[in-house]
């Protein structure tokens, strides 16, 4: 009988009570299962030993054969420190514990033959070793060992209290005797063998255990394309489900309003990426399904007029449409932007925020329930209970990041069908990060700016610079054009040496005297009112210079600046220097972006610097920022939740990912209930999945 992988990890033979509680605390470890999925960080070398008098001095490490001669406390500036001599035939050397000196002590036995593993350092003329892994050299012989050593994932905590690396892989050998290694197989004989993957059971124990550098290999590559291919299966299944359950209102025609747009008041003629996106969009909602759709494309590549002609299928099917933003700035611009299409096409398009004065939304209400009210744009207050449609058909959500699961599912509940969804974001997602991530999602994507624009020039500078690039400011000035300055800080902090921005202020006002100049301040600490002035007052070029902090990053939009200047840019993060970027080059001139710095640099800063200087393309530089952040800060921690995985990583196994979301693809299109014979594998695992671990909950 094989052991059920669910037993609690308290029993397990060496781990008791007080262990498992450590090992659910830190390690997250509950089960049998847990355990097993535990895997090692790395492999070392366990076959060779060294002799004392032969060990160099590069802090590499190394085991030692040798004989516990005495053991002592030493006091120190805080607490204790365990100070251990070792000696083997050629020469004698210390061995240190500055933590959990009580348990290590209770452990050692003098004058015993012990195994001493761990790093080596040279100190007042001779060899220690720190927080060394001791076994008995009798027990070192007897273990389950092979060549290459696991070394798992721990934390100070357990090793303070004795949980070693040695002790978990004590506890994994006991883990394989009671299981007897055997393993139930997830993954079909068929796909195996089209892989070349190796079973289940050889690949568990190859983990462990490496019997060679090969198995390791192929253990390592069929552990990561399963747990891959699972996430992508019930991602898979999940967009499924939604297609199939979820009914939609079916938008069956494109009618009046739609056309009268395309044809009469149409700006520009629309990219063939985005006549691309609209298609997309217009087969979704012609179905009976809900569309949950994301809409990804780079700053200007004109997302929101495909949200628009999107709002005006709805209406020409007799539904309302909403637009919700994360800033009331950024609502207030989508409103503006629309207005005028609106007042030409004879649309009722409202904005309601929270700086919407009481008479003015009872009057809104009422037009939105009794369906006078065609279009309304907001921040949060769209969610508000009083806020009802008469009948909501489509509901767009500019950089849905910003809002929270619960607050996303409230538009929801506004009608009895749910509106048809459409997400956007200026913040180019990685594609691996896009499958994991927003896998149960449709994507759209608008590649290719529209034609005009010119693309933005990006120079890093020094602060030693700074002379030249005040006078470059001037030069554009004098042609008409209007600068951002943004800072990182609002205040001083004595740690840093950067210039908060009062103090930038300070000095641009030295430079740029009134009256021939006037500049415009904004940061997150004035109130609505006078940020909203000071932006107005720059909008209409009242004043050419706008400093400010990252309040700007998202939404402002005024065609005739041409110059960011980012100071302290090594503060600032990839996609947020991106979408800083973004704010010029709106208009048909020239546009720069100036990225200013200390002499100082680390090496992450600067390989941010280089690549936003090389390339302008936000789906280059979401990858680099993939590489340098990794996936659980650029998701945020509400959705990294997927992206905890055992073994698999995103980043580097990209080609495994792929290839599992190709194989979980391919076998729902040919049997999306798993009912054939061969799938049966994979309806079992999915459903032991779905029982023990729901890992989609994290998702839209």
């Amino acid at each position: 009988m094989s052991v059920n992988l669910q037993t609690s990890i308290d029993y397990l033979k060496g781990v008791g009570p007080n262990r498992a509680e450590l090992f659910r605390k830190e390690l997250g470890i509950h089960t049998y299962q847990d355990l097993i999925n535990l895997f090692p960080n790395r492999y070392i070398d366990r076959t060779q030993f060294y002799k004392i008098n032969d060990l160099e001095r590069n802090n590499a490490d190394v085991q030692i054969i040798g004989k516990l001669k005495s053991l002592k406390e030493v006091a120190q500036k805080r607490g204790k420190r365990l100070v251990a001599t070792f000696q083997d035939e050629t020469g004698m050397m210390e061995l240190v514990w500055f933590r959990g000196q009580k348990w290590i002590k209770e452990g050692l036995e003098l004058n015993k033959i012990y195994v001493a593993f761990g790093k080596t350092n040279w100190f007042s003329g001779k060899f220690n070793m720190a927080h060394p892994e001791m076994e008995l050299l009798e027990e070192h012989k007897a273990n389950m060992r092979t060549a290459m050593q696991p070394v798992y994932p721990s934390t100070e905590k357990l090793t303070n209290r004795g949980i070693t690396n040695r002790l978990i892989n004590k506890i994994m050998q006991q883990l394989f005797l009671e299981t007897k290694g055997k393993f139930t197989e997830t993954l079909s004989d068929n796909l195996r063998t089209e892989l070349k993957l190796i079973d289940k059971q050889t690949a568990l124990f190859n983990i462990h255990f490496p019997r060679n550098q090969e198995l390791l290999a192929k253990a390592e590559f069929r552990l990561k394309f399963e747990e891959l291919f699972y996430i992508q299966l019930q991602l898979i299944i999940k967009n499924l489900i939604h297609k199939s359950k979820i009914k939609g209102f079916p938008f069956n025609q494109v009618g009046k309003y739609f056309n009268a747009f395309f044809k009469n008041h149409l700006p520009f003629n629309l990219t063939n990426a985005q006549k691309r996106v609209l298609k997309e969009i217009r087969a979704d909602l012609g179905s009976n399904a809900q569309m949950n759709r994301l809409l990804q494309g780079d700053v200007g590549s004109g997302k929101t007029i495909v949200a628009f002609m999107s709002m005006l299928m709805a209406l020409d099917n007799g539904f309302q449409a909403c637009l919700m933003a994360p800033t009331e700035i950024l609502a207030a611009q989508h409103y503006n932007g629309l207005l005028e299409w609106c007042n030409k096409l004879e649309i009722q398009i409202k904005l309601l925020t929270g700086s919407t004065k009481t008479s003015s939304r009872r009057i809104i209400h009422e037009a939105l329930e009794n369906g006078e009210l065609h279009i309304l744009i907001g921040t949060h207050a769209l969610l508000e209970d009083k806020v009802k449609f008469k009948n909501l058909g489509l509901a767009v959500i500019d950089e849905q990041h910003r809002f929270g699961v619960k607050q996303r599912s409230k538009l929801w509940q506004k009608n009895a069908l749910p509106p048809h969804i459409l997400v956007m974001t200026a913040t180019p997602i990685p594609r691996t990060l896009a499958m994991s991530v927003y896998g149960d999602l449709d994507i759209s994507v608008i590649d290719e700016l529209p034609p005009g624009r010119k693309s933005i020039k990006t120079v890093h500078r020094f602060d030693k610079n700074r002379l030249d690039v005040f006078r470059f400011i001037r030069d554009e000035i004098d042609k008409g054009r209007q600068i951002y300055i943004v800072y990182p800080l609002i205040q001083e902090n004595e740690h840093m040496d950067y210039k908060d921005l009062m103090d930038g202020y300070e000095s641009i006002s030295r430079d740029f005297p009134m009256p021939k100049y006037q500049i415009s301040i904004v940061h997150g600490k004035m109130k609505a009112a006078d940020k909203d002035y000071e932006m107005q007052r720059f909008i209409k070029g009242e004043t050419q210079i706008m400093v400010a902090t990252t309040v700007i990053e998202v939404g402002v939009n005024v065609p005739n600046a041409s110059v960011m200047i980012v100071e302290s840019a090594e503060r600032f993060g990839l996609s947020q220097l991106h979408q800083l970027r973004g704010r010029v080059g709106r208009g048909a001139e020239q546009s720069f972006c100036i990225l200013m710095t200390s002499q100082k640099l680390s090496a992450n800063s600067k390989t941010r610097l280089e690549t936003m200087v090389k390339t302008n393309d936000g789906f280059q530089i979401a990858e680099v920022d993939l590489h340098l952040r990794g996936p659980g800060d650029i998701m945020g921690t509400q959705q990294s939740g997927v992206l905890n995985l055992k073994i698999a990583d995103i980043i580097k196994d990209n080609d495994v990912l792929q290839l599992a979301r190709y194989h979980a693809k391919t076998i729902l299109k040919n049997d999306p209930a798993m009912a054939q014979p061969e799938n049966q594998v994979f309806l079992n695992t999915y459903k032991s999945m779905a029982k023990y671990k729901n890992i989609w909950n994290y998702i839209s």
